[in-house]
This record gives C-alpha cells, sequence and structure tokens, in this order.
C-alpha cells in the first residue's frame, strides 16, 4: 500500500518513518531524493540509500537537506554515507530525455535506476514527495522528505554531491557557461552566459529560460 504522510516539520530529520517500517519487519528501508530537477542544464540524479538500523555514527547529528549544508560539508558527509551504508545506489537521466517526456517523468526514471543501482535489495522505500508505482515494494511518500526523514536526507546528499561532481567535469567539455559554479541552474551569471553564446548541447531546451536564448 502506498500513502502520503502528512506535513509535518522539524529542525533536523528524525528515524521516525523508518522505525515505522522496522516496527512492521522491514529492515532494508532506501530512502530516496533527486537533484537538479530545476536546472536549466546536464541530467537530474537521483540516489537511494539502505542504511544499518539503528546507525551508529559520530557524524549522524549532522545530515539536514542538502540545500542547507555547505559543499565542503556535503563532501564529508557524502564520504561518511558511503562508508557507513549498507547499500547506496544512484541514477542519472541526461537532458534530453528530460526534454523528451518531462522532469517528472525523468525524476521518476532516475529514481527507479537509483533502486536497480543497489547492491542490496530493498524491501521498502522511504521518498520524497514522489511515488514510485512501477515498483512493487511498500512505500511512504514524505513531503520535504530530506527536512524530515533521516535516510532521504542522506540520499539529498548522496545525489547532490554526484551530480555536482559531474556538473564539475562537464564544465570542462562545455566552458564558457560556468557549469562548475552554478552546476546549471539559472543563477543571473548562467542566464548571462546563456544569452550570450545560445545553449551548449546539454542545455534542456524544454525549459523556458532556454528556449528563449534559442530565439
Amino acid at each position: 500500500m502506498i500513502k502520503r504522510a502528512k506535513p509535518e516539520f522539524s529542525r533536523k530529520p528524525t528515524f521516525e518513518a523508518e522505525m515505522d517500517f522496522l516496527n512492521r519487519g522491514y529492515r532494508l528501508i532506501a530512502g530516496l531524493d533527486e537533484a537538479g530537477r530545476g536546472a536549466l542544464a546536464g541530467p537530474v540524479a537521483a540516489a537511494a540509500v539502505i542504511l544499518p538500523l539503528p546507525l551508529k555514527a559520530t557524524w549522524r547529528d549532522e545530515i539536514r537537506d542538502s540545500k542547507q549544508l555547505t559543499p565542503a560539508r556535503r563532501e564529508y558527509l557524502y564520504c561518511r554515507i558511503q562508508e557507513a551504508a549498507v547499500a547506496v545506489g544512484i541514477g542519472m537521466v541526461p537532458h534530453d530525455i528530460i526534454d523528451g517526456h518531462n522532469i517528472v517523468t525523468a525524476t521518476r526514471l532516475a529514481m527507479r535506476l537509483a533502486v536497480a543501482d543497489l547492491t542490496t535489495a530493498p524491501q521498502s522505500l522511504l521518498i520524497d514527495y514522489l511515488r514510485l508505482s512501477e515498483i512493487p515494494l511498500p512505500q511512504l511518500s514524505i513531503t520535504r522528505g530530506d527536512q524530515r526523514c533521516f535516510s532521504i536526507a542522506c540520499a539529498s546528499i548522496i545525489a547532490k554531491v554526484a551530480r555536482d561532481r559531474l556538473m564539475s567535469r562537464l564544465d570542462q567539455v562545455y566552458p564558457g557557461y560556468g557549469l562548475a559554479a552554478h552546476k546549471g541552474y539559472g543563477t543571473q551569471g548562467h542566464l548571462h552566459h546563456l544569452h550570450q553564446r545560445g545553449p551548449c548541447p546539454i542545455h534542456r531546451r524544454s525549459f523556458a529560460p532556454v528556449r528563449e536564448a534559442c530565439h
């Protein structure tokens, strides 16, 4: 059964959702989140993270939604999560698939790829906002899950760092747009370069600011 959690907010993510699944007999619980949905260039990324529960780690109180962390802290926690996790999966869906379908469809695909990339199969899923009806597992869709659920927050960090690293590499392939700095998001500097140079091959032409730069 798939259900949507009621929106409740806390200062830092908790294990409440994980404990609910644990109490129902599910031990391999994957948290899922995405990065890059709103970017104008590059792929949308997703990560799936299965943690050992209970998690005993000195860094657990530092976990937050990736957007609330500095790049240096995200890199540090990325390594700690990778070391501690039972399994980590990453999925990337490129710009052309986003343009050919839509960003929500592409995000769901990235999440399914992340689950498929796990070396240990999950028994249940905790997902930031979306639902994955194609995966026949118990699921909980949590509004603002990256702020409320520990496993989803960890997935947000993995997805963000993996995508940021890729965008930094793509900056060397497509120089002049500042991809390493803004990671494809629509900053003022990015929009300036976009209008000066026109789109590069990895820009999402279905997104309005990129369409406008094509004319």
